[in-house]
C-alpha cells in the first residue's frame, strides 16, 4: 500500500505523561494513541505488530495441543456470585447493569465462564484432559493506569484453562505450557526469565511468571547469571553460600490466626529475622498460624506480651510461637530456645 493511502501517524513530540521509553516510542512511531486513562487505540502499524505477536502465541499454543475458543467480554454476574468473586475481586471488577437491571461484569478474566462452558459440554471422563485458550480483550479498572499499554485498563490477553482427571495429567500440561511460553519469548528474541511466583487469589501450589528484563517495570525479581534460578522477591528462597555470622536480630510480633484462618486478637506469634533485613509480608502471611493480612503489634503490646522490647527480648523467655528466618535459625517451630547461632551467608534476602 502507498504511504499516501496509509495512516502513518508519527509525531515528533513526546507527551509529558509518557514516563517509560516503550510508551514514548509507541506514541512517536504511531503505534497507539491514548483515548482516556488506561485506554488506547491501536493504529494500523501498531495493530500489525499486535496481530503478529498474537499469531506467534497462537502458533505455539496450537503446537502444544491447546484448542482455541473465544468467550464473551460481558459476563453475567451470577457466575461470579456463584464462585464468591463478585465480592472478593474488589474495585478492579467493573460491574454494569443492562436495561433490565440485571448485573453483568466486563471480564477481567474468564475462569467462571470457561468452567460454566466445560461443565455443560464435557459429559465423560474420556473427553479429558482438555486445554482451552483464547486471545481476548480484558478489562480491569486499575486505580492508577500507567506506562502506556504495560498497565492499561483494557488490554489483550492470552488465557488458557485446562481440565484433568489426575495431578500427573495436570503436571504434564503445566510443563507443556511452560515450554510453549519459553518458545514464544525466544521467537520474539526477548531476554526473559521464568520466575517462581505467588499464586495470589487464584490459588494453587505452583506458579511461574515470565519476566522480560528491562529497566522499566514494577516487579523485582531475584535471579542468578550462573544458573537458571529466578524467583519473584515474594517467593525467593534462601540459598547457603558460605559461613558468616548474623549481626544482630530483629523481632516482629504479629497477630495469630485461629483454626478458621481468621485473625485472633488474643494470641500472637513472634517473627525473627536478621538485623537489616526487611520482613516480606506475603511470605509471613503464608506461615501456618499467622493471620492474613499481616497485623503487627505496637511497642506497648510487644512489651505486654513479651515482657520486653527490641534487643531486650530473650527468646528463652518467649511464651508465644516463634518463626525464625533461615538466616537466624533452622527450625524453632513452637519451642523457643536461646543458643548462639552461627549462620551461613544466605542469598536472595530482601535487604532493607
Amino acid at each position: 500500500m502507498r504511504t499516501s493511502q496509509y495512516l502513518l501517524a508519527t509525531q515528533k513530540e513526546t507527551p509529558a505523561d509518557a514516563e517509560v521509553i516503550s510508551h514514548q516510542l509507541m506514541l512517536r512511531a504511531g503505534l497507539i494513541r491514548k483515548l482516556a486513562s488506561g485506554l488506547y487505540t491501536w493504529l494500523p502499524t501498531g495493530l500489525r505488530v499486535l496481530n503478529k505477536v498474537a499469531n506467534i502465541v497462537r502458533e505455539e499454543m496450537n503446537k502444544a495441543g491447546a484448542i482455541e475458543v473465544l468467550m464473551p467480554v460481558v459476563q453475567p454476574a451470577d457466575l461470579w456470585q456463584e464462585t464468591g468473586r463478585w465480592e472478593e475481586y474488589g474495585p478492579e471488577l467493573l460491574r454494569i447493569k443492562d436495561r433490565h437491571s440485571r448485573d453483568f461484569v466486563l471480564g477481567p478474566t474468564h475462569e467462571e465462564v470457561i468452567t460454566s462452558m466445560v461443565r455443560n459440554e464435557i459429559s465423560s471422563y474420556k473427553q479429558l484432559p482438555i486445554n482451552l485458550y483464547q486471545i481476548q480483550t480484558k478489562f480491569r479498572d486499575e486505580v492508577r493506569p500507567r506506562f502506556g499499554i504495560m498497565r492499561g485498563r483494557e488490554f489483550t490477553m492470552k488465557d488458557a484453562y485446562s481440565f484433568h482427571l489426575t495431578q500427573e495429567s495436570l503436571q504434564d500440561t503445566y510443563d507443556a505450557m511452560y515450554s510453549a511460553y519459553c518458545k514464544i519469548f525466544e521467537r520474539m528474541q526477548l531476554d526473559f526469565r521464568p520466575v517462581m511466583a505467588d499464586t495470589g487469589s487464584i490459588g494453587g501450589s505452583v506458579s511461574h511468571e515470565f519476566h522480560v528484563l528491562a529497566e522499566s517495570g514494577e516487579d523485582n525479581i531475584a535471579f542468578s547469571n550462573g544458573s537458571d534460578y529466578a524467583a519473584n522477591v515474594e517467593l525467593a528462597q534462601t540459598q547457603q553460600v558460605d559461613n558468616a555470622n548474623v549481626d544482630g536480630l530483629q523481632y516482629v510480633l504479629a497477630q495469630a490466626a485461629d483454626e478458621d484462618g481468621e485473625a485472633d486478637a488474643n494470641n500472637w506469634v513472634l517473627l525473627v529475622l536478621a538485623a537489616g533485613h526487611t520482613l516480606n509480608d506475603i511470605k509471613a502471611e503464608k506461615l501456618s498460624g499467622v493471620a492474613a493480612p499481616l497485623i503487627t503489634a505496637n511497642d506497648e503490646t510487644v512489651s505486654a506480651v513479651l515482657g520486653a522490647t527490641g534487643n531486650d527480648i530473650d527468646l528463652a523467655d518467649v511464651k508465644v510461637p516463634v518463626f525464625a528466618d533461615y538466616v537466624v535459625a533452622a527450625a524453632l517451630k513452637n519451642e523457643a530456645y536461646a543458643e548462639k547461632i552461627t549462620a551461613a551467608d544466605l542469598r536472595n534476602i530482601e535487604a532493607g
